[in-house]
């Protein structure tokens, strides 16, 4: 972390998570940050989610965004949402799944055949049972933004087949679903937050990693990967979540108007993020990566090893609520 960083870090985290300004005018301020890239779709449509905001109410409630990490990494950004020291926050999934086990329900090997299928499922039945159960855990959930399929990159050899990925070091989020996947088909796994993935690719601590590919271009992975396969083991969300107790101090007029200025921002940042997925792979093979796309026989090896991690998480979550979220998944079609 550099020492502007630092510093930005440690005056943005003395202050409360909401806070009064201009007090003649009755204004409020309140703070979210979150780890994406400037550019990337989310934080994109959380500037919007500002200015709707300061537009909605008349300048009274706005809002200081902080994106690339410049509060600290995602796991960080949680922690100060649960504690209270920052309000708001949109992350992976992943990174509140330690604190919210229930969650990795929703993040099983190959679950989703479609963005749709994963929307309908989150924005339903699904999705309200996950929301209580982060508000069990002091969160509130305000909805889920998309993080999209997440696909293998690489820097020494490209991969053809399941084979490949065997021994393989790869990082991935702190999702213990994700890590016992990757294990089931061979690789080794290693749990890592993000803002150490560019330094340990470079440094070849680690072979590869996963990640959508917009996330893939917008963190410049491929500066110090070589190959990318479309994997698409599974499809994750972006959570936007805030602290449940400070939310509820607000005027009951500023929580309805953060609701519908950020209902707004998730609409258009999923329509933004399916439009962007193609382009982003276009543009990792402009700037140089090798795209090898596995057989459709090797993806179903993929599958096939990975069964037996629903197994495991129905063992430590519960076979009543796994069979809940498939039984919905099924429902929501491809």
């Amino acid at each position: 972390m550099t020492t502007s960083r630092r510093a930005t870090l440690a005056a943005a985290l003395a202050l409360p998570a909401i806070w009064p300004a201009g007090r003649a005018f009755a204004q409020t301020r309140i703070r979210i940050a979150g780890n994406f890239a400037t550019e990337h779709s989310s934080s994109v449509a959380i500037e919007a989610f500002k200015a709707e905001l300061a537009q909605i109410t008349g300048g009274r409630l706005t809002v200081d965004t902080f994106p690339a990490m410049q509060l600290g990494g995602a796991a960080e950004n949680v922690s100060q949402v649960r504690s209270g020291t920052l309000l708001m926050t949109w992350t992976g999934m992943a990174f509140l799944s330690r604190t919210v086990p229930e969650l990795e329900a929703i993040s099983l090997p190959f679950q989703f055949p479609s963005r749709q299928a994963a929307f309908r499922v989150v924005d339903g039945p699904v999705g309200e049972l996950m929301d209580q159960k982060m508000a069990d855990k002091g969160f509130l959930s305000l909805g889920y933004m998309e993080l999209g399929f997440r696909h293998v990159t690489t820097g020494a050899k490209p991969i053809r087949t399941v084979d490949d990925l065997r021994g393989l070091k790869i990082r991935m989020q702190p999702n213990e679903t994700h890590l016992a996947t990757f294990r089931a088909i061979g690789a080794n796994p290693l749990a890592m937050d993000i803002r150490e993935l560019y330094s340990a690719l470079q440094q070849r601590v680690v072979d590869g990693q996963e990640n959508p590919y917009a996330i893939i271009l917008a963190s410049r992975y491929f500066e110090v990967q070589k190959y990318v396969t479309n994997t698409g083991h599974f499809f994750d969300f972006i959570s936007v979540v805030a602290h449940r107790r400070s939310f509820g101090a607000l005027p009951a007029e500023f929580q309805q108007a953060i609701r519908t200025a950020m209902g707004n921002a998730i609409r258009s940042q999923r329509t933004a993020a399916a439009a962007g997925d193609a382009a982003a792979l276009a543009e990792l093979q402009a700037k140089g990566m090798e795209y090898t796309p596995l057989p459709p026989a090797e993806l179903a090896k993929m599958r096939e090893l990975s069964s037996g991690v629903v197994d495991q998480i129905k063992t430590r979550l519960g076979a009543e609520l796994v069979d809940r979220v498939q039984a919905e998944v099924a429902r929501a079609g491809a």
